[in-house]
């Protein structure tokens, strides 16, 4: 015997957002529960909890609840996407059983729910609805179908800075002319349109009603301020052309992630088919803590931001007892305090660190730190900074058991996690991951 279409139709919503819970929420433990009432009309409620590290959902007779260790909380961002997650699901919900709103709402159902869910979250707006929203979803939509292409044998890189008004806060008077177009997919049938924009100096600029009303340069969008949250020098523009205000930037950099910016700082990225939440803030507030030393922590944080945009692998190790856990990490070899001079006409690759001895990472210049941090190996240092071994191949005091997680990673993974009994370690992959462990204990992604 079938279920009533209703019934069908809660189960099917239920199961959507538990799947979205479980994507975009991976570092909780989930557990759902029934609660005596069962509710048909739509509505999602997100529970009040005195508890940070809890958030519970009520939906069709369930109750989701999600639970995150207490030392890193469901953050803001956390939340706003959770109740995004329900405004999208539940006015999708109640529009399949009103002909009307299906026929209002019909750009609701366009292209990948996710995108939903991310554009929701971006809107200032309360409904998923909102011609905002259906804007921010459009762009997504035009830089997937970008990222599938290809022109002249490359890949395609490419960009839009979505103005929160209707007009060019920079140029009043460049105001649609009657001939202009909308930034939609159409667009991605014209092969010119793949060179008009690179995506990291150059925009197309959209406005509030989806106008294309110019190419022009991020950097003179920019606010001549200093961010908040680090961010990588590639995409720094972008996150100042948000700051103060509501404009958005998606992006779809060289190596086919897209990304979001918005607040002056990176929101979502897309990557592996999936998108991420990647809460910048408060995983860089985590690493600071960890470090003890802020302009360490933002100097290192930042150096591997550009080096995960860059494709460039390295680990960083900040030890908090140097003294005691150097030998047991490091061997005397690698150990920049135990070069020795030597007669011979040909150095060692240790004596060319021989000018490192005593240096700080916090002095050496940018590009140095990541010209040092890209040799094979770790770049160990105190808390204070100074550096202790550059290229280092960490040791393994305490090797893992046979069948142990630590023996099926890779050599950086395994490496960082073994480090992370002696201090807080930032590793950076090349494919563009950056991990933080701590006691041996993995605490983000980014």
């Amino acid at each position: 015997m079938s279920l009533p279409p209703v019934f069908a139709a809660s189960a099917l919503y239920d199961n959507l957002l538990q799947a979205a819970l479980r994507q975009f929420f991976s570092r909780a433990t989930f557990e759902t529960e029934p609660i005596p009432s069962l509710s048909s009309d739509g509505r999602l409620a997100i529970e009040p909890t005195n508890d940070p590290s809890v958030l519970t959902i009520r939906w069709f007779g369930s109750r989701h609840v999600l639970h995150v260790p207490a030392r890193r909380p469901f953050t803001e961002h956390e939340v706003r996407l959770a109740k995004a997650i329900g405004r999208v699901l539940a006015a999708r919900y109640r529009a399949i059983f009103d002909p009307k709103q299906m026929l209002e709402r019909g750009e609701l159902f366009r292209g990948a729910i996710e995108d939903r869910y991310v554009s929701a979250l971006l809107d200032a707006g309360t409904e998923p609805t909102q011609p905002r929203a259906d804007l921010i979803a459009t762009a997504i939509e035009v830089l997937r179908v970008a990222a599938l292409s290809s022109y002249e044998n490359r890949s395609i890189s490419s960009g839009v800075l979505l103005l929160e008004g209707d007009e060019d806060p920079m140029r009043p008077e460049n105001r649609p002319s009657g001939i202009e177009y909308k930034y939609s997919q159409a667009l991605t049938g014209i092969k010119s349109f793949y060179r008009l924009c690179d995506g990291l100096r150059t925009l197309f600029l959209v406005n509030r009603s989806g106008v294309v009303l110019d190419i022009m340069e991020v950097e003179r969008y920019a606010k001549p301020a200093t961010l908040e949250v680090p961010c990588s020098i590639l995409y720094r523009s972008h996150a100042r052309a948000t700051l103060g205000n509501q404009n958005i930037a998606i992006v779809l950099s060289p190596t086919h992630e897209i990304k979001i910016f918005a607040e002056g700082r990176q929101v979502f990225t897309f990557r592996n088919a999936k998108w991420h939440l990647l809460d910048v803030e408060a995983k860089y507030e985590l690493w600071a803590s960890a470090v003890g030393n802020r302009p360490l922590a933002e100097r290192l944080f930042q150096t591997a931001l550009d080096l995960a945009d860059f494709r460039e692998g390295a680990l960083f190790v900040v030890l908090r007892e140097a003294a005691s856990s150097l030998p047991h990490l490091v061997a005397p070899g690698d150990q920049l305090d135990a070069i020795r001079p030597s007669a011979a006409e040909v150095p060692n690759r240790m004596q060319l660190m021989h000018m490192l001895r005593g240096r700080n990472a916090t002095d050496l210049d940018p590009a140095v730190l990541e010209a040092l941090a890209r040799t094979d190996g770790a770049t160990v240092m105190d808390g204070s900074g100074r550096l202790l071994a550059v290229g280092a191949i960490l040791l393994h005091s305490e090797p893992p058991e046979p069948h142990s997680y630590l023996a099926v990673e890779g050599a950086r993974t395994t490496a960082a996690m073994a480090a992370g009994r002696y201090g807080a370690v930032l590793k950076v992959s090349e494919d563009g991951l950056i991990t933080f462990y701590d006691q041996q204990e993995r605490i983000w992604d980014i």
